[in-house]
């Protein structure tokens, strides 16, 4: 379960794009949302750009 909330995206791609994009999640064993997460995450590390990893839940 996620340690905080999350924010919803909404966009619109090309649907040969989002076939690639289906295909690395199958590979990966992701959600569609979870592998353009990690994407994202890639390209920012990749480019400079600090993106906190999300706070792991505490367990009692």
């Amino acid at each position: 379960m996620a340690a905080s909330k999350t924010a919803t995206l909404t966009f619109r791609i090309d649907p040969a794009v989002k076939d690639g994009l289906r295909a690395m999640a199958e590979k990966e064993h992701r959600s569609l949302a979870n592998m353009i997460e990690v994407m994202i995450r890639d390209y920012c590390g990749r480019n400079g750009i600090a993106v906190p990893e999300p706070k792991a839940e505490k367990k009692p």
